[in-house]
């Protein structure tokens, strides 16, 4: 049970307009991230960036999953919306699991790519504020589905990170390895995220 006093009408409407707001920033920052993603995993044949791609589809459907799930009301919604937020995790972390154990076991060398350097970067600022927006609105609203969602947007972040480190550890000291092993890093954080999903205690 909360502590926070009721929302007033006027409140939780404004709430719901911020939410909404951040997930079509989110959802638009990744459309423009998929274009450009295929074409720099295209010309460099990184994995990570591919998957990092991968990444940036699955947030487009988590940000497409909460619009729906704000514009509506009721705890089968909830539910559905929190469960296909879940397959996302898994998806993800399936993906970058077997592509980047594959790529390690074959010893694949990915071209160098400072335009991914930049890209990821900027990338990272962008998810961590939307996912500190998407805590605070969700808490305040008490949706688990927008709270749930944002730190699909901060894994987001942390997956920038990790492949922002890759590719520049591969362009500085030619760590090849640093490529396919970045993408592995968030493997451990959609594992978690999705089992905290379906525990169905968590969300009782």
């Amino acid at each position: 049970m909360s502590d926070q006093a009721p929302l007033s009408d006027s409140r939780r409407r404004s709430l719901l307009r911020r939410g909404m707001a951040l997930e079509i920033l989110t959802l638009s920052w990744n459309v423009v991230g998929v274009v450009v993603l295929a074409l720099l995993a295209i010309t460099t044949s990184s994995v990570a960036l591919a998957g990092f791609g991968l990444d940036s589809l699955i947030e487009i459907g988590a940000s497409t999953v909460v619009l729906w799930e704000l514009s509506g009301s009721g705890e089968e919604r909830r539910r559905r919306a929190l469960t296909l937020i879940g397959g996302a995790f898994v998806a993800l972390a399936l993906y970058l699991l077997i592509q980047s154990t594959t790529a390690l076991l074959a010893g694949h060398h990915a071209s160098r790519s400072g335009q991914g350097i930049v890209w990821t970067a900027v990338t990272a600022i962008v998810m961590f504020s939307l996912a500190v927006g998407k805590a605070r609105t969700g808490r305040a609203l008490e949706n688990p589905v927008l709270m749930t969602e944002g730190r699909v947007t901060f894994i987001d972040g942390l997956l920038a990170v990790a492949v922002l480190l890759g590719l520049a550890f591969d362009l500085t000291l030619g760590w090849w390895w640093a490529d396919p092993a970045a993408a592995l890093v968030i493997v451990y954080y959609a594992i978690r995220e999705a089992a905290d999903i379906f525990r169905p205690d968590d969300h009782s």
